[in-house]
């Protein structure tokens, strides 16, 4: 089972305390290795930038001082020597994107999750720094804000408040060293971008091709399962979260399965998740709750998709069944037919060799089919609670209390054995190496169309083959027949000429 990988990038409000918790062998047990591209005094200088420009801007919130990623590494990476990795990386940021960075290289307390902490700056160092001359003296208040006259920083009395300054005219009033944030670090190309980049580079040094990793397709059909991380106080959201999102992928599963196209469900998902998500978060911000309920109802689209493909299929079947029953004497007279042709008499071609996806097709085959008899056992079950349900519905009244009880633990059972037969779907394909039935899909009809053609090639060499030794029979039934007929001519005019002999 090919794995995704993980690169999370976060936003950092206090770098001098984040560098430190990521350098220290104080604060990390297990700490191999420190990189930087620069030194110490950049990241102070960086932090007092960001602060100020955050100051002068009014925005509301916390400063952004840096950000950063954490990439997780293969565990026989701990193979590697730790200093030449953690470079190896590093370098790797800073020569694709021209901006410092400092990395640490950790594992977790039980050694499970080898990982490099990444951090990076959104501003480049100038050449020359950039100076202001006052033209005029410049007046700044308590909290640094530029103000117009001097009766502004003044107190009762006429003195200098406490905090305020004034910058005389002919000095320097503002000094950057630092450019403007380069704004494609905000972005979710971004993100993707390092994700591929990272990836690829990690998947050039695994030695294992079992290890190799890949990049989580967050177009595609599937919804990408959140990371809780240790002492997370959203921890029990998330979980809710994560819950929907596996129904959400259990049923795309199962849609797959039934024969809904990918691009139905592509449709569903933007549609009823994707658009509708980000007009609401613009509106009101983040609702955890509210995006459980655009789940469940683009679930509810699914199911009814996948209830109509499952209906057409089956009319289909039936269709197809009548069909070949009328259509098989002439499927026998075309086989009687082609039996009479002769071919000419040519070599007997070899026959044709099995590919390795034909060979596979069997085995993915009999995945397929237990495939296909956990989705009929779901439709069956859906519609007898559908049916349970309309009766629930007509039960009412006092005097029916007792059977509406028993009616709603049945629907309750109904329900939990969907939900088990969902799940144990979707894991039938994960206990064959497959993360999903997307992935096993494709495959699986790769090898068909490999199967078929090889079918194929195998029935046109019967034929030829077949052909070719009813030709030679037959070519040697005839020339018996001749040699017949010619000792027969040979024994006749032998007889005659011994006759002639004896009248003699």
């Amino acid at each position: 089972m090919v794995r995704n990988s993980f690169i999370q990038m976060s936003k950092l409000t206090n770098l001098k305390g984040r560098i430190n918790y990521i350098s220290s062998h104080a604060r990390q047990e297990n700490l191999y290795a420190v990189y930087e591209t620069t030194d110490r005094k950049f990241w102070t200088e960086l932090a007092k930038c960001n602060q100020e420009e955050f100051k002068k801007s009014g925005t509301e919130g916390k400063c952004i001082e840096a950000r950063e990623l954490i990439i997780a590494l293969p565990e026989s990476f701990v193979d590697y020597e730790p200093d030449r990795l953690l470079k190896l990386f590093t370098e790797h940021f800073k020569q694709n994107y021209g901006v410092e960075c400092i990395a640490a290289l950790h594992h977790n307390k039980r050694k499970t999750n080898y990982h490099i902490h990444l951090i990076f700056s959104e501003r480049k160092l100038l050449d020359e720094p950039v100076e202001k001359i006052a033209t005029r003296n410049m007046f700044y208040d308590e909290n640094g804000k530029h103000v117009r006259t001097k009766k502004e920083i003044l107190d009762q009395v006429g003195q200098l408040r406490c905090g305020c300054k004034i910058i005389p005219k002919g000095e320097v009033y503002e000094r950057n060293v630092f450019t403007i944030k380069d704004s494609r670090f905000k972005s979710d190309v971004f993100l993707d971008e390092v994700k591929r980049s990272y990836t690829d580079l990690i998947n050039i040094y695994v030695r294992d091709d079992k290890e190799k990793l890949k990049v989580f397709d967050k177009n595609g059909v599937y919804l990408p399962m959140k990371k809780i991380g240790k002492n997370n106080p959203k921890a029990e959201q998330i979980e809710e979260n994560n819950r929907v999102r596996t129904m959400w992928n259990q049923t795309v599963d199962r849609a797959l399965v039934s024969g809904v196209p990918e691009e139905q469900i592509l449709e569903v998902k933007q549609s009823e998740i994707g658009q509708t998500a980000k007009a609401s978060i613009q509106k009101s911000g983040r609702n955890p709750a509210l995006f459980k309920s655009l789940i469940m109802t683009a679930i509810y689209a699914l199911e009814l998709l996948i209830s109509k493909v499952f209906k057409t299929a089956l009319e289909k079947a039936d269709k197809v069944t009548e069909g070949g029953v009328k259509s098989e004497p002439e499927q026998m007279k075309v086989r009687a037919v082609n039996e009479l042709v002769m071919a000419k008499s040519e070599p007997i071609p070899e026959m044709p060799k099995k590919s390795k996806p034909a060979s596979n097709y069997p085995r993915l085959a009999d995945i397929y089919s237990k495939l296909g008899k956990q989705n009929k056992a779901i439709c069956q079950r859906e519609q007898q609670l559908a049916s349970v349900e309309k009766e629930i519905a007509g039960t009412k009244g006092i005097f029916k209390g007792k059977q509406r009880k028993e009616l709603q633990e049945q629907a309750e059972q109904l329900m939990i054995q969907i939900a088990n037969i969902k799940q144990y779907l979707s894991s039938i394909v994960q206990s064959y190496g497959y993360n999903n039935v997307k992935e096993f899909l494709a495959e699986y009809h790769t090898c068909k169309a490999e199967y078929c053609d090889y079918q194929s090639a195998v029935a046109r060499w019967e034929q030829q083959a077949g052909n070719k030794a009813e030709s030679d029979s037959l070519k040697a039934r005839l020339q018996r027949k001749a040699q017949e007929v010619k000792e027969r001519e040979n024994n006749r005019q032998s007889q005659h000429y011994r006759s002639d002999r004896g009248g003699r």
